[in-house]
């Protein structure tokens, strides 16, 4: 007896709907600003390092943790919030010499790429722009924990480390290098949770 085609072609339907994968969409996550901390480090005259930090900063991506992908982030950092513990150091670092804060109010840090590098980590490639100059930076990223959150809101929940280096004078902030009061190089690191929330976008 002849199969029946219609038959036939149902079932293959059925089997090419359960055999291909669905992908899914990634997520949005807000940046959690009472667990956010991001930290400068720089050499002041080859004494010391001077260890400081960013406290009003806001941020949102987009990440598929299935597939272990980040397809957009934006970081904003306000310049006037700098804080190094010290109030006349604090004031000098708002001034034109360094982030010229009234003329440039937020730092911020568009992300452009991102490589998977392991289980949990990988480099982001991103677009800092600072002092009205925009250059590329690489982000050294580690998912530490992925999960609902135990206490307060109870959200899904990422908990993320990065680090990275950078010239300060590709951004045009000369001033103390020559003679070198306060190094060229800065070690940027972060520490922050983001709460899945698509209510933001």
């Amino acid at each position: 007896m002849k199969p029946n085609l219609a038959h036939a072609a149902l079932f293959s339907a059925l089997l090419t709907a359960t055999t291909t994968p669905v992908l899914a969409e990634p997520e949005k996550f807000v940046v959690d600003d009472e667990h956010f901390s991001m930290a400068f480090e720089v050499m002041h005259i080859g004494y010391a390092p001077v260890i400081g930090m960013f406290r009003d900063i806001e941020g949102r991506f987009e990440f598929d943790e299935e597939a272990n992908e980040l397809s957009s982030g934006t970081l904003i950092f306000r310049s006037d919030s700098v804080f190094t513990n010290h109030d006349k150091r604090d004031e000098h670092l708002r001034k034109p010499d360094f982030l010229d804060s009234k003329k440039y109010p937020e730092v911020t840090f568009e992300l452009t790429d991102f490589e998977t590098t392991g289980k949990n980590t990988g480099t982001v490639t991103g677009d800092l722009t600072m002092l009205g100059k925009t250059r590329p930076v690489d982000v050294d990223v580690t998912l530490n924990k992925s999960d609902k959150y135990p206490i307060g809101h109870k959200d899904y929940t990422l908990g993320i480390s990065a680090e990275a280096t950078i010239k300060r004078s590709d951004w045009g902030m000369t001033y103390g290098l020559d003679p070198e009061l306060v190094g060229d190089e800065v070690t940027l690191r972060f520490g922050f949770e983001a709460i899945k929330d698509s209510s933001f976008f």
